[in-house]
């Protein structure tokens, strides 16, 4: 069954709203000229009523798509988005939005064959979250791109491009780029936070990436943020909303709530004293959708004269003109996803797309040349820890149902088939014990582990957390207490170095990590939350099936102490760009099994701005994939600036022996100081620029043995 509305009780001439001809935005003008107030506000909550003798069927707005369709059952699942960014890769990020895009496609219309519309079944996507990463105890981190707002936008502008379609006129599905704005925890606070940035850090750190979503991405949505930011509700502001997003960059589509964001206007926030009140703010000030139960009340709240029903209007002529371009009103035929066939999703090419993300999520943090192991010496490898045979630890967050995993086990098992392999779990994840009452402790699996390793020539031991011990207040446990892995992982790995046999470590975790007992180490590679495929990934890459290439998109701090407080909003020493001091793996760090040169490179102005030339060679003899990264620094700057900054990056494939030549174009409005009003300068002056594999800081240099290229302009 079509989408299209066909009821017999209206013809195309009692509807004009469904004459193809004319643009959405006129035809959802009349489509909401025709309704009553009580018609219009059914329309302004996520859970959006039918309207029969209009022609407008239920649709409900709130569905996921973070790493793949999610809560709507088998789907294709990818890495977690930092996994992702651990790529950096934004080519193979749009190719993977677009096939989650067709998945949403052919599972909205399955759906809707048999009438079913309810929640996660719909085309309008809350996804990407392009919050800066700015906190490594930040819960909800690993659903963004990392703590850089260059690549940050970059990821999320091929994101919200892929999933949102090529077609001029119809869209693929509607990305929803969230959350608005300058939100990244603490959690447990964000429903009463107040956000005080300062204007520098607004507009050189927490808006850049929301700034390109609109005006490079096309985003058609933004979502709102839980939390104030300078006093106003992130939901119902003036600065925000109206100001910034509509009159400076041009938006033109609707902006969403967070779930019961505009609940907290008046409940937490106390901006406003009751509902009605809490409502009409938001609308008034550019919210047009409610993810929440409040809106009901706009009634009320124009019987009281708080709102006009031309604001009302507004909002929903924005909704109604994105459900046309989605093609809800239009014949099938005309459309050019309504009839994709339903093999399309979780189909073998997106199961490849998902197991070459997830090769190219893992970071090899270390590697003294253990890695890759080989077979024939490594005939019984040992393979411990809580997440060595976990699939809660592939998948993350926000997620459907994946019809085959490979836990790292598995996939170990897969790649190197002669191999004995043995598995003991060596502690439970966060400790504690279901038996404890009968003398059960947390150290009960150590023994068994330690036998395991003794009976090994290798071993290798899997740690790390879920999307359930890291997550969203409400969707699992919140934020971390600190970068420790928990103390029964950290007893079972002190237990385990005393014995001084080989060890590999494999990490899943979602944020920075601080290693116990690195030196007992040969090896390190972290996987993240790596999605279905992630476990073979994890053994292809041990086993050296292909070189491990992605890069840090977070800095891994030395310690805790390194860490500003967490609900200091500030960016000073925050990141890699104002660190101050050495962290244990930096920004855009990452090893692997081959050796790049980089060669000839030249920095010359024009009238974009500075263009930079390369050429990478591979000196080794493996190939693989180097993530070529361009930083720049500002020399005398009459502000503060960063200490580096990301500019340009590229992912490129390269045989032994063989090069390429990369060209990487910086823009002016990247090249500008942000003075401390937030306003962007022309820099007059010099600049250094860096180009190499990785960031040009001392402890990167120290770790890869390579120096990195240097040029001032």
């Amino acid at each position: 069954m079509s989408d299209y509305v066909n009821e017999t009780n209206g013809s195309a001439q009692s509807r004009p709203w469904m004459d193809t001809s004319l643009p959405f935005e006129e035809r959802a003008g009349m489509l909401t000229a025709a309704m009553t107030l009580e018609e219009k506000v059914s329309q302004t909550s996520y859970y959006s009523s039918a309207i029969p003798r209009l022609g407008v069927r239920e649709y409900n707005w709130w569905n996921e798509c973070l790493h793949g369709v999610a809560r709507a059952g088998v789907a294709t699942m990818f890495p977690q988005p930092i996994g992702m960014a651990a790529s950096f890769d934004a080519e193979l990020l749009g190719g993977i939005a677009g096939a989650i895009g067709v998945e949403a496609r052919v599972k909205h219309h399955a759906a809707a064959e048999f009438e079913d519309r309810g929640i996660y079944k719909g085309l309008t996507m809350w996804t990407p979250n392009i919050n800066i990463f700015r906190d490594p105890r930040w819960g909800r981190g690993h659903e963004t791109y990392g703590e850089d707002p260059y690549l940050t936008s970059r990821m999320g502008v091929a994101f919200i491009k892929a999933l949102q379609g090529a077609d001029p006129k119809y869209g693929l599905c509607d990305s929803t780029a969230k959350h608005f704005a300058v939100h990244s925890g603490p959690e447990n606070d964000r429903h009463h936070f107040d956000a005080k940035p300062s204007k520098k850090d607004l507009y050189e750190t927490y808006l850049p990436a929301f700034k390109a979503a609109v005006k490079e991405g096309g985003v058609r949505a933004v979502m709102g943020a839980y939390n104030r930011v300078y006093g106003e509700a992130a939901n119902a502001s003036v600065f925000l909303l109206g100001k910034t997003l509509r009159e400076e960059w041009g938006f033109e589509g609707y902006v969403v709530s967070d779930c019961g964001a505009i609940e907290d206007i008046w409940e937490r926030h106390k901006i406003a004293d009751t509902p009605e009140e809490a409502a009409a703010l938001a609308v008034n000030n550019g919210c047009d959708l409610c993810c929440g139960r409040i809106f009901q009340h706009l009634l009320a709240a124009v019987e009281k004269g708080l709102i006009a029903e031309d604001a009302i209007d507004r909002a929903v002529e924005r909704l109604l003109t994105a459900r046309m371009r989605l093609g809800e009103f239009d014949p099938p035929e005309v459309q050019p996803y309504a009839n994709l066939p339903y093999s399309l999703n979780d189909s073998k090419e997106h199961h490849a797309l998902s197991k070459q993300m997830a090769r190219d999520s893992l970071v090899l943090l270390k590697n003294d040349g253990t890695l890759p192991i080989d077979p024939s010496s490594a005939r019984t490898v040992a393979v411990i820890g809580p997440n060595a045979d976990s699939r809660a630890a592939l998948i993350g967050n926000y997620v459907g149902t994946p019809s085959i995993t490979y836990t790292i086990l598995e996939g170990l098992r897969a790649v190197a088939p002669g191999v004995r392999f043995i598995l003991a779990e060596g502690c439970a994840l966060t400790g504690g014990s279901n038996e404890a009452a009968w003398g059960e402790t947390d150290t009960f699996r150590i023994a068994e582990a330690m036998k395991a390793v003794s009976e090994a020539d290798i071993s290798i031991v899997v740690t790390g957390l879920t999307g359930e011990t890291e997550g969203e207040e409400g969707y699992g446990s919140g934020d971390r207490v600190s970068m420790h892995l928990p103390e029964s992982q950290r007893n079972m790995i002190d237990a385990l170095a005393s014995m001084g046999k080989p060890m590999v470590l494999v990490n899943m975790t979602g944020s920075a990590t601080l290693f116990p007992r690195e030196d007992a180490f040969r090896a390190i590679i972290q996987a993240w939350y790596p999605g279905q495929f992630g476990g073979l990934a994890v053994a292809e890459a041990l086993f050296g099936s292909f070189s491990p290439n992605g890069r840090l998109p977070v800095t891994f701090y030395a310690s805790m102490e390194q860490v500003p407080d967490f609900s200091d909003y500030s960016m000073k020493g925050r990141t890699y760009r104002y660190l101050e001091g050495e962290p244990a793996y930096p920004f855009g760090y990452g090893l692997s099994y081959t050796w790049f040169r980089y060669e000839d490179i030249k920095v010359a102005r024009n009238t974009k701005g500075l263009t930079v030339g390369v050429t990478v060679r591979n000196v080794g003899d493996v190939t693989g994939k180097e993530a070529a990264q361009v930083y720049i620094k500002w020399i005398d700057a009459d502000a503060d600036t960063p200490i580096w900054q990301l500019a340009g990056f590229r992912k490129v494939m390269i045989r032994p022996g063989k090069s390429r030549r990369l060209t990487f174009t910086i823009t002016h409005e990247q090249l500008a100081v942000v003075d401390e009003d937030g306003n962007h300068r022309p820099h007059v002056g010099r600049y250094e620029v860096a180009v190499g594999g990785g960031q040009p800081d001392a402890r990167t240099e120290a770790l890869t043995g390579q120096a990195i290229a240097r040029v001032v302009v």
